[in-house]
């Protein structure tokens, strides 16, 4: 049995079906999942990380963990890495034996970052410590951060977005499934780190011309001042999280910048381009 946690998500979802479709035993975990969030057979269990007690009975039988941190997880708890060692502690005691987590780049290109850096690195220890098999997950930016351009899209064919000409390898949501799943299932990967991005760096405004390329129609792309960016994001993020995301997006360092090859290196391929993404999930922008 693999247990997921974060099964409704961009990731999570993605990782379920393939799992499934291998016919390996799945139990999905996420906050409010039912059993109409997931493939038939799966078996659904609504747990909260934050409550490692809640996570217990989704791990009874189970032998491998995909472990997905969400943002606001890490910024709501007063000490995510100990609540991430107590649930690591439960899967061991229930017989777990291996975990993949779903961490981030920011851990090794800001680790002055309490946000991306900092706190990542310490969940990371933890997943060293915990006697596991383990295998480690950096990705970059997600294709899928665009959603939040959906509704302008839908209503005006605009995107609005700072640091238009900064390219950035953004990955595809379903490579990263796609590499867990083979770490969850396949020899070699344990005390494995695996840095995810995309095939090639690409601009806000280049993303937004691939959106107007799978709608058929021009989609029209407004530079935002820095400043305007920020008082936008604030209203969602903690301040240091914007912070720590406008330096990323503005002034990205070589690290963030490098494509890495280890998505191919585990799949056999190239990773996928954002202009496949975004022909894949045009829905959201029509």
């Amino acid at each position: 049995m693999i247990v997921v946690t974060g099964a409704t998500g961009n990731v999570g979802r993605t990782l379920v079906r393939l799992l499934t479709e291998a016919n390996e035993p799945v139990t999905a975990v996420s906050r409010k999942i039912t059993g109409s969030d997931v493939p038939p057979g799966v078996r659904a269990v609504a747990a909260d990380l934050a409550d490692p007690a809640s996570l217990r009975p989704a791990l009874d039988g189970a032998g491998a963990l995909f472990l997905l941190i969400s943002g606001e997880f890490v910024s709501a708890a007063a000490d995510p890495s100990g609540v991430v060692g107590d649930v690591l502690d439960d899967a061991k005691a229930a017989g777990v034996g291996q975990v993949v987590l779903l961490s981030s780049q920011g851990v090794v290109t800001r680790p002055e970052s309490s946000s991306h850096g900092s706190t990542g690195r310490s969940i990371e220890d933890a997943v060293r410590r915990s006697g596991l098999d383990w295998t480690i997950l950096r990705p970059g930016g997600f294709d899928s951060n665009t959603y939040a351009w959906a509704e302008s899209v839908r209503t005006q064919r605009t995107v609005t977005a700072p640091f238009g000409d900064v390219g950035l390898p953004f990955v595809d949501p379903d490579d990263i499934a796609e590499v867990a799943a083979a770490a969850l299932r396949g020899d070699g990967h344990a005390g494995q780190v695996y840095e995810l991005t995309g095939p090639a760096l690409t601009t806000p405004r280049q993303r937004a011309e691939a959106i107007g390329d799978a709608l058929g129609e021009a989609v029209r792309f407004v530079e935002q001042t820095p400043d305007e960016a920020r008082a936008q994001m604030l209203r969602f993020m903690p301040e240091p999280v914007v912070e720590t995301t406008l330096a990323i997006i503005g002034e990205p360092t070589p690290a963030e910048r490098r494509i890495s090859p280890d998505v191919e290196r585990v799949l056999g391929r190239a990773p996928r381009t954002y202009a496949d993404w975004a022909q894949r999930h045009i829905a959201a922008f029509r």
